[in-house]
């Protein structure tokens, strides 16, 4: 049995729409369970360190903007899944990366487009492999905000300043 976590997002465009409930519709079909999940407005360093391996590309400031937020709204609802081949189960009912290649009964299928600057709005993000997805939780989400922690994590004493509740 291979159990592993992968992250979702639903993207800005996706929760805009008010896809999110029938996304998690969708992705409940996989039976893993979600151990993580918080609503976040994504800052630019975290959006590049996302999608780091594209900066080459044409349309990565484009990408940047997209997850920012800067055309839908500026919130994503990030997710970590867990259960037997989670990744493969995540991204067989996510789709292709490009909407316009992706199953029609995907998620990307039914709910992406692409703009005219050649930007994939497909409404959700999922982990590409094991690597990938332990570099993304890891970025994503703090120890303690999973209920179950799939890689090493250790005790330190850290002093920094936190915006806290009054």
């Amino acid at each position: 049995m291979d159990v592993q976590q992968t992250l979702v997002l639903i993207k800005p465009d996706g929760l805009l729409k008010s896809l999110t409930g029938n996304i998690l519709s969708v992705l409940s079909e996989t039976k893993l369970k979600i151990v993580g999940a918080k609503i976040l407005s994504v800052k630019k360093e975290l959006a590049k360190e996302h999608y780091k391996e594209l900066k080459g590309e044409p349309f990565f400031d484009e990408l940047i903007k997209y997850i920012q937020g800067e055309y839908h709204t500026n919130r994503v609802l990030a997710l970590v899944y867990e259960g037997e081949n989670a990744i493969k189960s995540v991204r067989h009912i996510v789709g292709s990366t490009n909407p316009e290649k992706a199953d029609p009964v995907s998620i990307r299928g039914r709910y992406g487009r692409i703009t005219q600057k050649g930007v994939f709005e497909n409404a959700i993000h999922a982990s590409e492999n094991e690597k990938e997805a332990e570099r993304e939780i890891k970025l994503w989400f703090k120890p303690e905000e999973l209920t179950s922690i799939s890689y090493p994590t250790e005790s330190k004493e850290i002093e920094k300043h936190e915006l806290v509740w009054k």
